[in-house]
């Protein structure tokens, strides 16, 4: 496996996003999530990203079985701040409130939540850590002053944000290092090369894309509405509906031509798309499929033609939000 960095932390260049083992994709199977696992480790993808949110825990205390015996192979980063337990919030007054989730950024909150994540994930110290939406109520520098105060007491080694804009970033980095920004990017989600990748390039921030295959509909294997498991919750998302979904198969076509030409997957093309933007992209794709996280390793391998990616370049960006929108309203802030 190629290599790139995260505060100069050398790790594989394409990583691990862990969400679907544990939450929104379909039933989980711990078993095979673990085979996939430790199957991350013997070829080299060696970042691992999870969240308090996925699973409401779940999903950390899955990786802590694969960490076992292997902590000190993996970079591991996890978020806080969207709430699932609402008993620990410090919003009182949205304990209650109708709405898909709570975003505390609350320093009281933040330190709840990072020693919750050190014992789900049962490590002493986790190397990278995210605040996963930014709160409105509270100034960014409260936010990341607090999580600075981890870095100090030796739980956390590393600080980033995610779905943030290039103001929030600045001010972030102000108040503490910023080492690594996790907003959406791929062929059919593009707005962050606009804003945010030039901030990162320019003070020295690696961006981890999340869902850099499109939540799966850039590896073709999705052909209509109806292959989505019923507990999916991409049956939500705009960009999957039946009258969106043709419109951004026509993404789909083009990258499979080109995989034709490489002898390569789709999602390699889409993938390889994503590692051609800079040298400070390190992109997440998830999956629980052992197939899968062996197709998307084999990314680092494809060079792209610069036709081909004059190609990709020029595609238009999906038809629909990529979020519900009552789900728009908590990104990029």
């Amino acid at each position: 496996m190629k290599q790139r960095t995260i505060a100069n932390q050398s790790i594989g260049e394409v990583g691990l996003g862990c969400m679907g083992m544990s939450y929104a994709y379909g039933k989980a199977n711990d078993e095979e999530s673990l085979t996939v696992l430790s199957r991350a480790l013997e070829i080299g993808v060696t970042h691992w990203d999870t969240a308090d949110l996925y699973g409401a825990g779940d999903n950390e205390r899955l990786l802590a079985k694969a960490l076992k015996g292997n902590r000190d192979k993996v970079f591991l980063a996890t978020k806080f701040g969207n709430v699932t337990d609402r008993t620990l919030t410090s919003h009182q007054d949205l304990v209650a409130a109708d709405a898909p989730w709570i975003v505390d950024g609350t320093p009281a909150y933040a330190r709840k939540s990072v020693d919750l994540s050190l014992e789900k994930l049962g490590t002493d110290v986790i190397d990278l850590y995210y605040i996963h939406r930014i709160d409105e109520r509270v100034p960014i520098e409260e936010s990341i002053g607090e999580m600075a105060k981890f870095v100090e007491e030796g739980k956390v080694r590393f600080l980033g944000v995610s779905e943030v804009n290039p103001e929030t970033l600045r001010r972030a980095h102000k108040t503490h290092p910023i080492a690594a920004v996790q907003n959406e990017l791929s062929l059919w989600t593009r707005d962050s090369l606009d804003d945010i990748l030039p901030v990162c390039e320019e003070l020295d921030i690696a961006f981890v894309p999340y869902s850099p295959l499109g939540r799966g509909f850039l590896t073709g294997q999705i052909k209509s509405f109806d292959d989505l498991p019923e507990d999916d919750w991409r049956r939500l998302n705009p960009r999957f509906q039946p009258e969106q979904f043709e419109i951004n198969f026509e993404i789909v076509r083009v990258v499979e031509k080109i995989a034709a030409e490489q002898n390569a997957s789709v999602a390699q093309v889409a993938l390889a798309w994503v590692l051609a933007l800079s040298p400070k992209v390190c992109p997440i794709p998830g999956t629980k499929r052992l197939k899968y996280l062996e197709e998307n390793a084999g990314a680092t391998n494809v060079t792209l033609t610069s036709t081909q990616l004059e190609t990709l370049n020029s595609l238009s960006e999906a038809a629909g939000t990529r979020y519900p929108e009552a789900f728009m309203s908590f990104t990029k802030k």
